[in-house]
């Protein structure tokens, strides 16, 4: 990977995750080995306010659309389906485009190489058009941890903040959104390793469900927060 394009992507992953760097502080009444947070749900829309709240358990129910109106490294891991996505899209910043929004049939998702700095994890989740036309994605994805019962694991990612472009994907290209969270290890917070990350794209209600290869994850105590960024074109390698 060229060290400019690794810098570029660096840069806009560090930008949706900067609320979270202020919240590092030690938490002396966590215990780093205690069990994860799990409850009955499936993925839903991150929350408007990129701020870390007080530890709390992560909201039930059915999964609700990644919403388009609002916020060392693995190897990548993928979700069934066939294909290779070989673009990138497009992006401007209208919401109105021909061919009109990708659905959850049309896309196939994975997760792709961490590229961490300043005390934060950060991964790109990628969404490829694998259907015959061409379709637009806008906006953020929705996300959630699960367990191998399928039981979300820590609380609904948030939404960092950011200006939605509509990202055109023709046949085989790309869009990626970016994913980021504390370093356990330096926030302090109680940790837990999902079976599985649950990706909604933007106005859509089904998930694309991709292995988690990537180790544990915040999901209780300090700065255990994970946020989201919009979707762009390409695949943030």
């Amino acid at each position: 990977m060229a060290y400019s394009s690794r810098s570029s992507r660096r840069a806009a992953l560090l930008a949706g995750g900067v609320a979270v760097l202020g919240l590092l502080t030690a938490c002396g009444g966590n215990d780093a080995h205690s069990g994860p947070q799990k409850v009955s749900g499936t993925a839903g829309p991150a929350t408007e306010t990129a701020k870390d709240p007080a530890p709390s358990s992560a909201s039930a129910g059915a999964a609700t659309p990644g919403g388009s109106k609002s916020g060392s490294a693995p190897a990548a891991a993928t979700s069934s389906g066939t294909g290779t996505g070989t673009g990138t899209g497009t992006g401007t910043g209208s919401k109105t485009a021909a061919g009109g929004r990708c659905h959850t049939s049309e896309l196939r998702a994975s997760v792709g190489r961490n590229n961490p700095g300043a005390g934060q994890e950060n991964f790109p989740m990628v969404l490829t058009n694998k259907s015959a036309r061409t379709c637009t994605l806008h906006g953020y994805p929705g996300a959630a941890f699960v367990n191998a019962s399928g039981g979300q694991v820590g609380p609904d990612p948030k939404r960092s903040s950011g200006s939605p472009v509509t990202v055109t994907l023709k046949p085989g290209q790309s869009a990626w959104a970016g994913l980021t969270f504390s370093n356990p290890e330096v926030s302090g917070a109680n940790t837990a390793t999902p079976a599985a990350l649950l990706i909604t794209p933007p106005d859509e209600r089904d998930q694309l469900k991709v292995a988690w290869t990537a180790g544990p994850v915040p999901v209780s105590g300090n700065s255990s927060s994970a946020f989201l960024s919009v979707f762009a074109p390409g695949t943030g390698a």
